[in-house]
């Protein structure tokens, strides 16, 4: 088969497509031919030799896909070769096939296309995993979302919206009318404005009851000046720097909370829990049309460096898949 390999650490050209050996599944994993596969940021640092994949995964990149099952371990039950699926991935969804452990299978949703469909796993499973079992978003409380443009960020505001929470987003101006279509009750150019004075002024002095992060430790500070009494901050990533300074004190005063959560590297077994909630709980309103994939654009998995260069823009939203000819 072929898949995108990374030689050597770099740009996007760094990407190349290249044969490589067949993956054989184990006696829990499950075969898929992948039709189409995600652009994730994590990708990005893979590409720059930042973030290699957790022991026993595939080298190459993708942390979603979708496609159809080829073959089926010993010991899997309730999938079957020629079925339809969607995957969270610890690694591997820039290829033709992919092996994947059956518990971090997920049935196409009724309603997707089956490409558009290599854009909801790991965004699904991030945003619910830290959203709602994590931080406990509750109906009619505020939730603020950094990077709404974002493929993280276009889930996360349709899921808050879907939950009866209101929900901020901070973006380029240029975003603000897609963001609104999908649920954004209020949106913050963070080239123009404070985030912190806007989310004040927002919600009447209040603050943000939750607070997803991409930034890390150049929005430390300031994401707690914006949290409510009570609330709840979850950093996912680190675009801002790895290390900030906490004013433990305004964070008492608040009675507020820090969390910061990584998906790929988690076990197995909790991989396969998440996903369980996902199916439960999130893929019955991506049925009813509550929330739908983002997709920016669609380019063949072997165009994955200017995929690379696009999301390193930022002018997109949503996510870029990338697609096998089948």
């Amino acid at each position: 088969m072929k898949a995108i390999t990374i030689p050597e650490p770099g740009g996007p050209d760094a990407l190349v497509w290249s044969d490589v050996p067949d993956p054989t599944p184990g006696a829990d994993e499950v075969t898929l031919d992948v039709h189409a596969g995600a652009v994730n940021r994590a990708d990005l640092l893979q590409r720059q030799g930042h973030y290699p994949p957790p022991p026993g995964a595939p080298p190459y990149p993708g942390l979603e896909c979708a496609g159809v099952v080829s073959a089926v371990g010993a010991d899997v039950t309730g999938w079957s070769v020629g079925q339809p699926a969607c995957a969270l991935l610890s690694g591997g969804g820039y290829a033709e096939r992919v092996v994947v452990p059956a518990g971090q299978l997920l049935p196409v949703p009724e309603g997707v296309d089956l490409v558009d469909a290599a854009a909801l796993p790991e965004v699904a499973c991030t945003v619910w995993s830290n959203v709602v079992q994590l931080a406990r978003l509750g109906i009619g409380e505020t939730l603020l979302v950094h990077g709404g443009g974002s493929g993280i960020g276009t889930f996360a505001i349709q899921l808050g919206s879907a939950l009866g929470a209101t929900v901020l987003a901070t973006a380029r101006a240029t975003k603000h009318d897609r963001l609104r279509e999908l649920g954004a009750a209020g949106l913050i150019d963070y080239v123009e404005e404070d985030f912190v004075e806007a989310t004040k002024r927002l919600t009447d002095g209040r603050g943000a009851d939750v607070i997803l992060d991409i930034m890390g430790a150049s929005y430390l500070g300031r994401n707690v000046k914006a949290l409510a009494t009570g609330g709840r901050i979850v950093v996912i990533g680190l675009q801002g720097g790895r290390r900030g300074e906490l004013d433990l004190a305004a964070l008492l005063a608040k009675r507020g909370s820090v969390a910061a959560t990584a998906l790929r590297s988690r076990p197995t077994a909790e991989k396969a829990a998440i996903v369980r909630g996902v199916r439960e709980e999130v893929w019955p309103l991506i049925e009813s049309g509550a929330i739908r994939p983002v997709v920016f654009r669609r380019l063949p998995m072997s165009e994955a460096a200017e995929a690379h260069r696009i999301v390193e823009s930022s002018d997109h939203v949503g996510k870029l898949l990338l697609t096998v000819d089948r």
